[in-house]
Order: C-alpha cells, then sequence, then structure tokens
C-alpha cells in the first residue's frame, strides 16, 4: 500500500547527510520507503513535525524542499511464527501453538497438539520461514520408547529427512533423530561435565549415543582417555563418522556392545569418572558403573528422572543404596540439580558422586 505525505526532497548528492540527520532529529517516518529517482531523495516525514525542527532540517541541507510526495509503507517485519499464522489459523487455536521448539543443526523439532494436527502443515511452514537456518521441520508422533530411546516423526514441512550435522560448543556431529537419540536441550550438561574432567583421566561413558559428552571431552582435554559404549548399531557408527569429524581418534575409544558385559569383559576397574546419561534405567546399571570405577575410587555422573511419584530425595537414596549393593560407598554428593524438563511435573536431574 501506498500513501501520500509531506516530505523533503533533497539532491541525491545530500542524500546521505539529510537521512542521518534526519534520524538525528527524529522527523523522519519510519512507517515509510525512503524513496530516489534520478536526481533527488525524498525523505518522509513525521506528520507532527515542529517548525523548530524543520528549520533546522532545512539550514543544514542545502537545496532542501518540503513538498509532498506518495511513499510505499514498509512491509511489517514478522519475528515469530505465530505472527505469521494470526491470519492463517482461527483465532481461538492461537493460543495452542507450542511456545517453544527444539533445533538440531537445520532441523527443527515440535510439538502439534491434536487441535492444531489438521493445520500442522501450515505451521510447519511458518517456522521455515521465520527460522531462516531451518531446511527441516519435524512434529513429535510419540514418545521416546524402547531400547535405543527413539522417538517417531513427521516431516510437516521442508525436506523429507531426519539426518543433519549438530554444532554445539566446539564440536560438530553427524546426527540422524530417526535412528539414534539426540538432545541439544543437555548441551550445558555437557560442556559442564567436560569442563571437570581433569587431564590424564580415563572416562568411561556407558551410554555414549552419537557422542557429545565423550567428543566434547577429547576435544577440550590434551590427554584423555574415554570409551563410549552404546548398544545401538547405528548410534556407534554416528559416533564413529564424529570422532573423525571431530578429529579425537586416539583419545575417544568407540564400543558397540551392552555397558553390562563390556565393563565386566574389559574396562573393570580402569575409569576415573563415569557418565551415566541414561534416565529410564541407569539405576539398574549402577553396580556396572561401580565395577568400572578404579578400586582407589573415582567420580560417577548419575542421570534419574524426578517428579511427583520420584522425589530428588527418593532418587538419592536408591543411588546411594544401589552403590552399596554394588560393594562400594558414596563417599559424598559433590553436585545435583535438575537439568531439563521433560514433561510436566518432571525433570532430568543429575548427581555427582565421588565413590570410595
Amino acid at each position: 500500500m501506498s500513501r501520500e505525505s509531506m516530505c523533503a526532497k533533497v539532491p541525491k548528492i545530500h542524500g546521505g547527510k539529510a537521512i542521518i540527520l534526519a534520524n538525528k532529529l527524529k522527523i523522519i517516518n519510519r512507517e515509510l520507503e525512503i524513496q530516489r529517482d534520478t536526481d533527488f531523495i525524498y525523505i518522509p516525514l513525521v506528520l507532527q513535525l515542529s517548525e523548530n525542527d524543520l528549520d533546522a532540517f532545512k539550514e543544514q541541507v542545502p537545496n532542501c524542499e518540503v513538498s509532498t510526495y506518495t511513499f510505499p509503507e514498509k512491509k511489517k517485519q514478522v519475528t515469530t511464527f505465530t505472527e505469521l499464522l494470526e491470519d492463517k489459523l482461527p483465532p481461538h487455536l492461537l493460543a495452542s501453538l507450542p511456545h517453544a521448539m527444539d533445533f538440531v543443526g537445520d532441523v527443527a523439532i515440535i510439538e502439534i497438539p491434536p487441535e492444531l494436527n489438521a493445520y500442522k502443515n501450515i505451521v510447519g511452514e511458518a517456522v521455515l520461514k521465520s527460522h531462516k537456518n531451518v531446511r527441516t521441520v519435524l512434529a513429535k508422533a510419540g514418545a521416546v520408547s524402547g531400547t535405543y530411546r527413539l522417538r517417531e516423526f513427521n516431516v510437516i514441512a521442508g525436506e523429507p529427512k531426519t539426518e543433519t550435522i549438530h554444532k554445539e560448543y566446539s564440536c560438530q556431529y553427524y546426527v540422524d533423530l530417526a535412528k539414534a537419540y539426540f538432545s541439544p536441550r543437555l548441551s550445558q550438561e555437557h560442556n559442564r561435565v567436560a569442563s571437570l574432567v581433569k587431564e590424564d583421566e580415563t572416562v568411561v561413558d556407558l551410554f555414549a549415543g552419537v557422542g557429545p559428552f565423550s567428543i566434547l571431552i577429547a576435544k577440550t582435554h590434551e590427554h584423555v582417555k574415554v570409551y563410549a559404549i552404546d548398544m545401538n548399531p547405528h548410534a556407534v557408527e554416528f559416533l564413529k563418522k564424529n570422532i573423525r569429524l571431530n578429529r579425537v581418534e586416539g583419545k575417544v575409544h568407540s564400543i558397540l556392545g551392552d555397558a553390562k558385559k563390556i565393563v565386566k569383559q574389559r574396562l573393570s576397574g580402569v575409569a576415573d569418572r563415569a557418565i551415566m546419561n541414561l534416565p529410564e534405567k541407569a539405576i539398574e546399571f549402577v553396580d556396572t558403573a561401580c565395577e568400572a570405577i578404579k578400586p582407589a575410587g573415582g567420580i560417577v555422573h548419575f542421570y534419574s528422572f524426578v517428579g511427583a511419584s520420584n522425589t530428588f530425595e527418593d532418587v538419592k537414596l536408591r543411588f546411594v543404596d544401589a552403590v552399596e549393593k554394588s560393594g562400594r560407598s558414596v563417599e559424598k554428593i559433590s553436585f545435583s540439580r535438575f537439568v531439563r524438563a521433560t514433561a510436566p511435573y518432571e525433570w532430568q536431574a543429575v548427581l555427582d558422586a565421588k565413590i570410595h
């Protein structure tokens, strides 16, 4: 749309100076586009223009004329996908739009509530338009489940893919969200644990996935040895690719198999530190982590879900009891916190425990 407005007609040679001055005096109309022709520029002026401001402007801009001109209106800058959907969805459904989404590489992951299912492709296109780095939009089509902790997705916009390269701190990861578990919401936790590792440590990552804990540890330390175990063959294939991609060959050793069997056969008593990021079942592997820790002791990073039926105190008591049943003891729990929300009134939590 266009509309007529009072304007300053200025020779092009003085155009840059005139625009800077008009901005400084706050007399430029920001709803309209500045126009140009062969010889002049036309600066739209605000309606509430005082004589003093106009005189100050004309004094400093040679050969300035005040006249009227028809200007096109500036296009409204759309900043959120909600704004893009305001005229595409029934008004009562706008409140159902998700307030958050996850980004893994150039893939956006969104949860579509049932009442918006008929509009999921429209919502997906809005996500693409409002996030220029996104090439694919996936809608969650179920909960994380199964031995490999996988979730089903539907492509609702963009390229039909689930594989991408995700960047996190100083590392890059090949990820296929349909074949191997990965959560970008754990990035701070990956970095926190990596920052605690000391040079010359040996680390056993019991449920390594594509390697976000293991590889960041190796990338940020000169002299470490990390044994990265996972029983998902797809995850281990990506782990191997990520070891090469991040140039940590010789520091991270990928192992396909059941952590219980691997530790018993090959890694008993080797670790200064064990990472147990399998919140659904980590309690069942406490004896394995304790077996991996050196006889002199070490650190275990234990992850679990906390909620109404399983409080933080319950988690601590069960963990301490499991350690004692393995024949070892907890010298102290040096750190504990909620890592992220996983469902209404449910969180993933971590305990850092020094094992005696």
